[in-house]
């Protein structure tokens, strides 16, 4: 299949009429062809228009429809074969088994969700009926379900070139939900997202559904993005990446005339406690597991282990020391984009500059452009707790540990952080009343807690939380991974009093879909 450097606007495939956007190999510092024009205002427009002319069909359309629509999907990416992950891997230099990967989880995402479609649970459905000899007042019949929000609006993301970009977990959960979807795609990697994009479009027209279901723009820099956010047609945001960029966008979102939800994941430094007893027993083993978690992929996951936190003292020394002996064996590694490396380098330059932040071990040098050597730095936990910067996100395979004196300052360093996606504990039979007695804060602070594991890898299920208190997320109370992200793009609509013939299938009286409502305040069987 030939690259063409075109957008879609539904089924039509268009040049772009702004400044273009060029993918770079990051393993050779090389452009890729083809060049990207981006779109413009009038683009948005079009694009907007005909998602808001396919929402009413869209919406409407059978679970049975939209589920074979996701699993069409699925199957014209695989279709893509090698071409897609040869682009993927020369776009993003990550290596050919992690996209074969990638390619896994992106179709097994939109498998799932064709799954919950089906089951329909997700509409929530709850039947009150007519109580009309209720005293002292009768009761009308009052049935709820769940409506598609909208037209959607999706931003690529730059570390997982498929299963967070065009056909990711934000579009899966946003067509699964009855909404439209918009994609600009991430500018690190447009021929990947050509390809996925047009594998989309084809299941669009396989599926017989109205084009402007899926639409493809690209763009440098923030104008269609802001475009995109700021038009009154679309109702909601999905956006991975940067603090500062999610940040414009609900900006953007809250100042229009009609304020909408942006659910943007941003930050997060993903803190990892060492118990004593754990420690004290396997120092060494708990050095090998945090390296190997911190270095893979390049550190380039927003669940990177980059703050650990522990009681000083002999226990914790032999951890440093293991850890600093393995950092400074790991290779150097591509960085996604070169703009990433830079950032990186920055963030790693700030730390060393840092009074308070000693460094104990670098990885070995790079042989490459844009590969960025491991870091692993030291601080004590006063200092810390005196000055946020210490807890800034340094993108990539850079981490700080924390030397505190007893639990309460243990405890103190995790109330002073911000919200987090992950937080980690590592703990024996011995740690656990110390454990016990630091939920309610980790609760607070962080949307998944996990046990003697490590955080990168997120796990695509019905029980996932992807998410956190900001700046982890822009919303808290949401998932960006799991079947439970398509709540992000619904609302409630109660029928009160309508004839059988005028409710939605959901709501039938004959409850023709077989789902599990809520009757009367009873599930029903």
């Amino acid at each position: 299949m030939t690259l063409t450097g075109k957008m879609l606007i539904g089924q039509h495939a268009i040049t772009g009429n702004s400044a273009a956007i060029r993918a770079i190999n990051p393993a050779t510092d090389l452009p890729l062809e083809p060049a990207y024009p981006g779109g413009s205002g009038e683009h948005v427009e079009q694009a907007c228009a005909l998602a808001r002319a396919a929402f009413d069909s869209y919406h409407a359309t059978s679970l049975a429809t939209r589920a074979r629509f996701l699993d069409t999907m699925a199957d014209e990416i695989e279709a893509l074969g090698d071409e897609l992950i040869e682009r993927a891997v020369a776009e993003s230099g990550l290596p050919r088994p992690r996209i074969l990967g990638e390619r896994g989880r992106t179709c097994q995402q939109l498998r799932t969700f064709a799954r919950t479609v089906r089951a329909g649970e997700w509409l929530d459905v709850r039947v009150d009926p007519a109580l009309p000899e209720r005293q002292p007042l009768p009761r009308s019949d009052l049935r709820q379900r769940q409506v598609a929000l909208g037209p959607v609006a999706v931003f690529g993301a730059s570390n997982f070139p498929l299963a967070f970009s065009v056909a990711g977990g934000d579009t899966a959960s946003a067509l699964a939900a009855g909404c439209p979807v918009i994609v600009k795609a991430h500018s690190a990697h447009p021929g990947t997202s050509e390809l996925v994009g047009r594998a989309v479009a084809r299941a669009v027209e396989k599926s017989e559904l109205h084009p402007g279901v899926f639409s493809l723009l690209f763009g440098s820099g923030r104008e269609v993005g802001i475009a995109l956010v700021s038009d009154p047609r679309i109702k909601a945001v999905g956006f991975t990446g940067s603090r500062s960029g999610g940040m414009a966008l609900c900006k953007a979102a809250q100042a229009r005339r009609e304020p909408i939800p942006v659910y943007a994941e941003m930050s997060s430094i993903n803190p990892v406690v060492l118990f004593p007893a754990a420690l004290q027993a396997r120092g060494e083993a708990l050095a090998q597991g945090f390296v190997t978690s911190l270095t893979q992929g390049a550190g380039q996951f927003c669940t990177n282990p980059g703050l650990v936190i522990a009681r000083q003292g002999p226990a914790l020394e032999r951890f440093i020391s293991v850890a600093a002996d393995l950092v400074q064996r790991s290779p150097a590694q591509t960085m996604l984009t070169p703009g990433i490396f830079q950032a990186y380098e920055s963030g790693i330059g700030s730390l060393l500059e840092h009074a308070h932040a000693q460094p104990v071990a670098v990885g070995l040098k790079r042989e490459a452009p844009n590969q960025c050597q491991t870091h692993l730095f030291v601080t004590r936990a006063e200092d810390f707790l005196a000055d946020t910067a210490l807890q800034a996100e340094v993108f990539g395979a850079a981490a700080l540990i924390v030397q505190c004196a007893d639990d309460e300052q243990i405890r103190q360093v995790i109330e002073f952080l911000e919200g987090q996606l992950t937080a980690t504990l590592h703990l024996d039979d011995a740690d656990v009343e110390a454990a016990r007695a630091l939920l309610p804060t980790l609760e607070r602070k962080a949307g998944r807690l996990l046990v003697n594991g490590w955080p990168t890898g997120v796990e695509v299920c019905d029980a996932m939380v992807h998410g956190g208190p900001f700046p982890a997320t822009s919303d808290p109370r949401t998932t960006s991974v799991g079947t439970a992200a398509i709540q992000r793009f619904l609302r409630p609509v109660c029928y009160q009093d309508f004839p059988d013939t005028l409710l939605p299938a959901a709501l039938k009286h004959s409850n023709p879909l077989q789902l599990r409502r809520l009757l009367d305040g009873q599930r029903e069987a």
